[in-house]
C-alpha cells in the first residue's frame, strides 16, 4: 500500500481533461482579446477544443497522476 498520495498540479487540472480513450483534451489559444484581426471562420475554429500532441502527453500525465 502506498504511504503517500501524489499531488496534482493545480494549473494542469484547470487546463486539461482526459477522454475515455486516455487522450488529453485542451483548449485552443488566441481567443482572449484583440479578436478584430481574426476573421469569423478562424474564431469559430478556435472555439473547438484540441488534443495534446503525443510528444507532450507524458509530461502532462505526470502533472495529472490520477487522470
Amino acid at each position: 500500500m502506498a504511504k503517500y498520495k501524489l499531488k496534482t498540479k493545480s494549473s494542469a487540472k484547470r487546463r486539461f481533461s482526459m477522454t475515455s480513450t486516455g487522450k488529453i483534451k485542451r483548449k485552443k489559444a488566441n481567443l482572449r482579446h484583440i479578436l478584430t484581426k481574426h476573421n469569423r471562420n478562424s474564431k469559430r475554429a478556435l472555439r473547438k477544443g484540441g488534443l495534446v500532441d503525443k510528444a507532450d502527453a507524458p509530461n502532462i500525465r505526470r502533472m495529472l497522476p490520477y487522470g
